[in-house]
């Protein structure tokens, strides 16, 4: 293959004492070391790339030759110049990555992954051919997509019981963690202090970090958020009352209520995380705080979790005041979410497939339950028969750090308890999710899963 010469990234600093030459060979070296130019690549003609680089021919061809002459280039009769060599690169920095992105080969057994195994290629490969078919925008919609917009409203409003209208507007994110770090930005007072559930979702705590914030851990329990613990001050509480991440656990109406009350008494904005509402398979669930206060709700939804990350879309259901903050936000900034998922979604949406999917979840998921939990005999676990991932608490740090250690060793990923503390840990075990794995793993890692939590 021969490479453009305007693909090169040559530059030439002619005030330089170092020869023009000189400075071409060193280019061409280092795109070859960087991977740019690769063994075999055919390089351009000495009259293009002269040309290209506003030189004499000349130039380039004692660059060549210099290069020849050290054994990276070699020439083929009447076919040109070609690398038959590269320096080697600088070795790279490795960069630690988190275990619950990168499971390095293990079954994954880690909450947070949707279920993707279920899609239906078929309809997803014509939602992507139908939203590439729109033309090309020349600029982005700051709110999304209008019919994302529109496919979200009517999703809410089918599923979760939220109905748009003039005192909410619905906006496009990039999901969950990127919607708190807007809103603490664009709607918060700078450097106000947040309630956050403890354990909670850190990620949105690290939003909230991000924006100069602070933030206040307060305790869950099988009721949720502990609402008589949030303390005076505090300008927002960031709560996950459908199905709290990671206990698993349901607020009950009594604190839904209580909360919704405390928040018009302090006049508190709440951040309503419904990350996995839809996946609900015991009771319906209890309404949104956002369908019971949206004067003082700010209700966050994410396609991650019931579709796939691959779309990086995800929603917020705002009054008036915020939804303009969080707009003025991001043009102030000139940011907005990426149109091309939300257009998949929404052509999903449109032909019927988005609400066949949702389903199908609802009659594979609790089965996936079942295995896991089969697994699991004599071993509390925690959870309402919801979302995908249910909690087995363990006595202390090191039973749960012996639990994940053991599974690891088996080629299973355990995600312990311990690190979504903000405070000082107090809720010990894993949360195991049944919803990445096929199903021939999850019988595997589920039967190994067992037998490490019963001998920690």
């Amino acid at each position: 293959m021969t490479t453009p010469a305007d693909d090169l990234p040559l530059t030439l600093d002619r005030a330089s004492a170092v020869p023009l030459a000189v400075q071409v060979a060193d280019g061409l070296r280092g795109a070859a070391g960087s991977g740019i130019l690769r063994r075999g690549d055919r390089l351009p003609s000495s009259r293009a790339l002269a040309t290209r680089l506003g030189v004499s021919r000349t130039v380039v061809a004692a660059a060549y030759d210099r290069l020849h002459a050290e054994g990276w280039l070699g020439g083929r009769q009447g076919s040109g110049t070609y690398l038959l060599a590269a320096p080697a690169a600088a070795p790279a920095t490795p960069v630690p990555q988190p275990s619950e992105t990168e499971p390095g080969g293990l079954i994954d057994l880690a909450p947070g992954a949707p279920c993707a195994a279920v899609i239906d290629r078929a309809a997803w490969r014509r939602a992507w051919r139908a939203a590439a078919d729109r033309p090309p925008a020349t600029r982005r919609d700051r709110a999304g997509e209008p019919a994302y917009r529109s496919a979200v409203a009517e999703h809410l409003l089918r599923h979760r019981g939220l109905a748009a209208g003039p005192e909410v507007t619905v906006l496009a994110t990039t999901g969950t963690g990127a919607a708190v770090a807007e809103i603490a930005a664009a709607a918060l007072p700078p450097g106000a202090t947040v309630a956050v559930e403890d354990p909670g979702y850190q990620r949105a705590v690290g939003g909230l970090l991000a924006a100069g914030l602070r933030v206040l851990p307060v305790p869950v329990d099988d009721g949720g958020l502990r609402v008589e613990l949030i303390p005076d001050g505090v300008a927002a509480v960031y709560c996950t009352p459908a199905h709290q991440f990671p206990l698993g656990s349901r607020m009950s109406a009594e604190r839904r209520v209580r909360l919704v009350d405390l928040a018009r008494e302090r006049r508190l904005l709440v951040l309503e995380d419904d990350y996995d509402g839809e996946l609900r398979y015991d009771t319906a669930p209890l309404p949104l705080l956002a369908a019971l206060a949206p004067d003082v709700v700010v209700h966050l939804g994410t396609t991650s979790k019931i579709l796939s990350p691959t779309l990086g879309a995800g929603w917020l259901v705002a009054g008036p005041e915020v939804a303009a903050a969080v707009l003025a936000h991001r043009d102030r900034t000139g940011t907005a979410p990426s149109p091309a998922g939300q257009l998949v979604l929404a052509e999903l949406a449109a032909h019927g497939d988005l609400a066949g999917h949702l389903r199908k979840l609802r009659r594979v998921m609790p089965a996936r339950r079942v295995t896991l939990l089969s697994h699991l005999t004599g071993l509390e676990v925690l959870g309402d028969d919801a979302g995908s991932h249910v909690v087995v608490p363990l006595p202390d740090a090191a039973a749960e750090q012996a639990a994940v250690a053991a599974a690891a060793a088996r080629g299973v990923l355990f995600d312990g308890l311990v690190r979504h503390h903000l405070g000082e840990p107090h809720h010990f075990g894993v949360a195991l999710g049944y919803s990445a794995a096929s199903e021939s793993e999850l019988a595997v890692a589920a039967r190994i899963a067992g037998e490490c939590l019963r001998r920690s």
